[in-house]
């Protein structure tokens, strides 16, 4: 295999999508579009990235986990990056924190991060 090959196989193992500031019914639908375009053959990991969303509603939950579903049937991991406490809320509500792969930074929700899941306990050493 050359470099460029590599290379190439390198980069679809994971894809990054960044969402927008603000989710809601009027962004939602696109936003799924978007995630359930990214689960592509070659692909072991889509990162939904929540870094800079300030709100999100139930339908942008919603479509999360409806991308979860669809990741999930097709072998594929979704990460949720979402470092806002405030976002997070929604989620711990419905509990969908423990459900879906949760990470509070781009470098924790990367395959190869180095932390669990924000909203998952993390299991004790030993």
């Amino acid at each position: 295999m050359g470099e460029s090959q590599r290379r190439a196989r390198e980069t679809t193992r994971s894809t990054v999508i960044r969402l927008p500031t603000e989710i809601d019914v009027t962004n939602a639908g696109r936003i799924g579009e978007e995630l359930g375009s990214a689960f592509a053959p070659g692909v072991a990991a889509v990162i939904a990235d929540m870094t800079t969303t300030t709100f999100c509603d139930s339908s942008g939950a919603r479509e999360l986990l409806l991308a979860h579903h669809k990741a999930t049937a097709e072998g594929i991991e979704l990460r949720i990056v979402m470092p806002s406490a405030g976002v997070r809320r929604i989620f711990q509500l419905t509990g969908l924190d423990q459900v879906l792969a949760i990470y509070p930074s781009l470098a924790a929700g990367r395959p190869d991060g180095p932390m669990e899941p924000a909203g998952r306990e993390a299991k004790p050493a030993g």
